[in-house]
């Protein structure tokens, strides 16, 4: 009995370990191409050819970042403006919808919810191509702006979605006390919902930036000659028919994963609760 009792110890001791050792490899492996583009961005544009690659760089060079700094500032600045507008268009457009779905009893509700599901499951491309089209006639091509309603096209089923299903798990005897101190729709959900429904609201912000941060495919269609470029569009600045810049193309990415990567870590609480709003009422 002593002996399987012991046993019984050793394999739970086991266990943990090797979930960690597991999880571990998997953490690695999913990491690598962020060591290896960090790998590059600092290694000299001659060791780049070398074979086998090395592992790190042996004489690290900050030449790709002086490209960067140089040349990519106005492109970061135009890529932050076309995230925050995407996150203020998104936000108000999706909160007010989200409540009135969850909570107005608007007509068609449940045909309204299974069309913004569709309308995600429509590829960038298809979009880009509709958008071109009407922006042509608008004089919206090669826009800042044109490109925050493009990304917005994105952002707005998703918040939409998810402050729906955030808002119905709003508990009804806080909605009727506003209502019997005299608040209308618009003070309710001013003064009430949108302050208790902050893990919905920086969930859907962070998404929308995320998005708006990241875009090529509408980046590429409908503002690749503008005057302001996103800096996804910025990084083809050192690829030449001749020579490629890999260092100054690795330090850009670089660059450009840092805002994403903080603000991920920053808002993980706050997203945890809001992607699982609705889940359990």
């Amino acid at each position: 009995m002593t002996r399987l009792s012991s046993r019984r110890r050793s394999g739970l001791r086991w266990r943990p370990w090797s979930k960690t050792a597991l999880g571990l490899v998997f953490t690695a492996a999913m990491l690598f191409p962020a060591y290896w583009m960090l790998n590059v961005s600092l290694t000299e544009t001659a060791d780049l050819r070398a074979s086998p690659p090395h592992w790190y760089p042996k004489e690290p060079t900050l030449d790709g970042y002086a490209a960067v700094l140089g040349d990519q500032l106005p492109n970061l600045a135009a890529s932050l403006l076309i995230g925050l507008g995407c996150v203020a268009l998104t936000l108000a457009v999706a909160a007010p919808a989200g409540y009135a779905l969850a909570r107005l009893r608007t007509p068609g509700a449940g045909v309204i919810g299974f069309l913004l599901l569709v309308a995600q499951m429509i590829p960038g491309v298809v979009m880009a191509m509709g958008l071109y089209a009407a922006y042509v006639r608008l004089g919206w091509l090669n826009t800042v702006w044109g490109l925050v309603v493009a990304d917005s096209t994105i952002a707005v089923p998703f918040g939409v979605m998810l402050f729906t299903a955030f808002m119905s798990t709003l508990p009804e005897e806080v909605l009727q006390a506003a209502k019997v101190d005299g608040a209308g729709v618009g003070r309710t959900f001013v003064s009430i919902v949108l302050p208790v429904s902050r893990n919905a609201v920086i969930t859907v912000s962070l998404f929308a930036f995320l998005w708006a941060w990241s875009d090529f495919i509408f980046a590429s269609t409908l503002a690749r000659n503008g005057d302001l470029v996103p800096i996804t569009l910025g990084i083809y600045d050192y690829i030449g028919n001749n020579t490629t810049q890999w260092n100054a193309i690795m330090a850009t990415a670089v660059v450009a994963s840092v805002p994403a990567g903080v603000l991920l870590v920053a808002a993980q609480r706050y997203v945890a609760g809001g992607v699982t709003a609705g889940a359990v009422k």
